[in-house]
């Protein structure tokens, strides 16, 4: 296996400390009723408790949403202090690619010597998500109301078009096959309903409770409410909405949070629960591609990321990506000419919902324990965003106990 020099020699990942939410979809849960700012602090303290790890080590938090919600003027300071903490902190956004560059911006804290152990947190909403109205003096209509949520997905200022479009006319492009699409997507059915047969997700995925502002219990966020069981017959059976795209190889619209540490290499063996597990955060990079053919943007930054640090695809040991639409994998594994049956052993947001903020974050931390299942290697996370941009990172994990 060849080696790669990493960009953030110092920052570290410290096994185990991180978990996720459940993501259960739109308006299925009870966080369709809270303030999940306040809720994702309140989480990362929970899930914190559990891995034995004392909030007290932080020393700034990342946070990560896309999608509106209460008192967000005040970001990361008030998510920190429903965590218990009164730390400084940052909040960044980039779409879908939110919960993967909240990471590599902890990594910098920690590279650049800013901060010692960095929070990130990364969390939104879909449900009932906010509706804005805004003045708008250039145009004809002077007040515009927008559906955060469901307008901009339903229209790209950039293009006209909506995010579905993006997929069919990629599909188009890359010579898509309806049958091959419906394969894949019942084939990463499969591989998430074994994962969690297996009980690996109990591993990554904390049940949370919900609770209102008198401390009412409201609901168990306790299982990715809104997927199920699909069949062969039942995917061919979907009406086609554009080239490639039914509602059974497109991704739902779901709520949650997911969170890990940053922290320096010196520092990391005094979190982790497994000291000998060695994360390194190896290199990131981002494209653009052509207007409105944001599912092929992440096998460009793949190309790219592969280009930058030597590595190819035989050098992973772990391949997993935010897919909205099956023909992201689809147009991938053409274009890399790899084998999409190799990707996302368990789950993938295809099939587990796309809360856009936390989305990444959860299939870092899942890439991450699979890798550590396998005795370590190099890790390939990637995905697309709003806006035809592709994000990929590639991270390193050893295993000390296992080496001779």
């Amino acid at each position: 296996m060849k080696e790669a020099a990493p960009r953030f020699a110092e920052a570290r990942i410290p096994y185990g400390t991180w978990g996720s939410s459940y993501f259960p979809a739109w308006q299925t849960s009870a966080l369709a009723e809270v303030n999940i700012g306040q809720f994702a602090g309140e989480a990362m303290n929970r899930i914190m408790g559990i891995r034995n790890i004392p909030t007290s080590v932080l020393d700034y938090l990342i946070i990560g949403s896309t999608i509106p919600w209460h008192w967000k003027f005040w970001t990361a300071p008030l998510v920190a202090s429903c965590m218990g903490r009164r730390i400084p902190g940052y909040h960044m956004e980039q779409a879908c690619a939110t919960g993967l560059q909240a990471v590599i911006s902890a990594a910098a804290e920690v590279q650049g010597g800013s901060n010692d152990v960095v929070g990130v947190l990364t969390f939104d909403r879909t449900s009932d998500s906010p509706v804005g109205v805004f003045p708008e003096r250039r145009d004809y209509q002077r007040t515009k109301p927008l559906a955060d949520v469901w307008d901009n997905f339903g229209f790209d200022p950039a293009t006209g078009n909506a995010m579905i479009a993006c997929a069919g006319i990629a599909a188009r492009k890359h010579k898509s096959d309806r049958r091959e699409t419906d394969e894949l997507a019942f084939y990463r059915y499969d591989q998430y309903f074994k994962a969690k047969d297996s009980g690996f997700l109990d591993r990554v995925l904390i049940p949370l409770d919900v609770l209102n502002i008198q401390g009412r219990f409201l609901g168990r966020i306790d299982d990715d409410l809104g997927v199920r069981r699909l069949t062969p017959d039942a995917l061919r059976g979907m009406f086609e909405l554009d080239t490639c795209i039914t509602a059974g190889t497109q991704t739902h619209a779901s709520d949650g949070m997911a969170t890990l540490l940053v922290t320096g290499k010196d520092k990391a063996p005094e979190l982790s629960s497994r000291p000998e597990i060695d994360i390194q955060i190896i290199a990131k990079t981002e494209v653009r591609t052509q207007p409105s053919l944001m599912p092929e943007a992440p096998a460009l930054a793949v190309q790219k990321l592969l280009g930058k640090t030597g590595l190819t695809m035989d050098d992973m040991v772990v391949v997993k990506n935010h897919n909205p639409f099956a023909v992201n994998d689809v147009i991938f594994a053409k274009v890399l000419n790899y084998d999409w049956k190799k990707m996302n052993n368990t789950g993938c947001p295809l099939v587990w919902g796309h809360p856009q903020g936390p989305t990444l974050t959860r299939v870092l931390i899942e890439a991450l324990e699979e890798a550590v299942d396998i005795g370590g290697g190099y890790v390939l996370v990637f995905g697309c965003a709003a806006g035809d941009v592709g994000i990929a990172a590639v991270f390193k994990v050893t295993d000390g106990g296992k080496q001779k």
